[in-house]
């Protein structure tokens, strides 16, 4: 099954060239797993069924498109992928999901593991039709637990995982959600990475397998990584929450003229920033001298930094601090983000003109692979796009 005829010349070339994913995922999650996928070359197709009034992936219409169903959020998460729509609830429908299956590497979906099992394509059904199979289920909770039968959404997993406490232990009053689809994003790597992880495996013994990636664990995970600190040991404080990225004052420093985000991190960096600063002699205070105590002293640190980097302007600070080697970014409203001179300069953003879409911007895939590398080879599908090409098996 060649891909349709493209707008421009490139093809697939990435390291899972020849991998071949049939995902029925949708929103946001699964669509960024599997974009992945299909950015490092594999062929992957996205099935979508019509659902009362929202045709396919309801994704398609958050926010204005020039199409009105191909909306930048999905547009962001579907392009490199062939469009197949399909009701896996009759019989040529199941019929068609059994013939992609057999010749499939990954079968990659977010629901619900019992509206599988009615539909009949569980894990143990699929395995029968390709044993070599590796199934991928997205979940809510991990099988076993008293949440297993409930859905999940990012902004639930935020609350449930303990990751809007933050909000709340930063700055007091009332928890908070970031502003990000961040569980979503952040367990869409897990699953990515999970697949490819589960790919190795077959290809070295031969082996296809269950693959269960829950939201709630893998983002529960994802939050403690650093926040289960005072309660990691049996003797320790019990307090939870990395005591820097919880302190209020971890934000960009106001500077004369700007906002700029400054992260010395070694002695010697810390003692030359506070003498660019003119409070020479400050990391001889005993609560400031070694990184241990720094880590218990954040709060009166960062307030001194936030004194310090109002002396001079973003540009005047931005010149001395990469002259000292010490670590600085310039801070960027999201619109200065489209002009930025390092994406500018490595063409991150790249303009398209595609035939159902007109003219977008798009991002490059930001890995790179000397040897195979990532491409944007295929805009995101109309609904059913390419239907005619995978069931005649062209």
């Amino acid at each position: 099954m060649p891909w349709p005829k493209l707008d421009w010349e490139t093809q697939p070339t990435g390291p899972l060239k020849g991998i071949r994913v049939v995902d029925m995922s949708t929103v946001v999650l699964g669509p960024l797993a599997t974009l992945m996928m299909a950015d490092m070359g594999a062929e992957v197709i996205k099935i979508e069924n019509r659902q009362g009034n929202t045709p396919g992936d309801m994704m398609r219409y958050a926010g204005w498109s020039p199409t009105g169903d191909l909306g930048p959020i999905f547009s962001a998460l579907n392009r490199n992928k062939k469009g197949l729509e399909l009701n896996v609830k009759d019989e040529e429908g199941k019929r068609l999901l059994t013939d992609l299956i057999r010749d499939a590497d990954v079968f990659f979906h977010n629901v619900r593991m019992a509206g599988m099992e009615r539909l009949g394509f569980d894990y143990e059904a699929v395995k029968a039709i390709n044993p070599r199979i590796v199934y991928v289920h997205c979940a809510g909770f991990g099988a076993g637990g008293p949440h297993e039968h409930r859905q999940a959404y990012d902004d639930l997993i935020q609350g449930a995982s303990g990751f809007a406490s933050l909000f709340e232990e930063r700055d007091g009053g009332r928890p908070a959600y970031a502003p990000s689809l961040l569980a979503d994003k952040t367990v869409g790597l897990f699953a990515s990475n999970a697949t490819l992880a589960a790919l190795l495996h077959r290809e070295r013994t031969g082996e296809g397998q269950f693959v269960q990636v829950p939201m709630f664990e893998s983002f529960t995970w994802f939050n403690m990584a650093e926040n289960l600190y005072g309660a990691t040991f049996d003797e320790g404080d019990g307090k939870l929450g990395y005591t820097r990225s919880i302190n209020p004052r971890r934000r960009p420093y106001p500077t004369a003229d700007g906002f700029i985000g400054i992260m010395p991190y070694s002695d010697k960096q810390w003692a030359t920033f506070f003498e660019l600063g003119g409070r020479p002699g400050t990391m001889e205070d005993e609560r400031f001298a070694t990184y241990p105590r720094r880590t218990e002293h954040t709060a009166e640190l960062y307030s001194l930094i936030e004194e310090v980097a109002a002396s001079k302007t973003t540009d005047e600070w931005m010149t001395v601090l990469d002259e000292n080697n010490i670590p600085a970014m310039r801070y960027n409203r999201m619109a200065d983000v489209l002009e930025e001179e390092h994406l500018a300069a490595t063409g991150f953003f790249e303009r398209r003109e595609g035939e159902h879409m007109g003219r977008y911007r798009s991002m490059r895939h930001p890995v790179s692979f000397s040897a195979t590398p990532a491409n944007t080879y295929g805009d995101p599908p109309r609904l059913g796009q390419h239907d005619t090409e995978i069931k005649k098996g062209e």
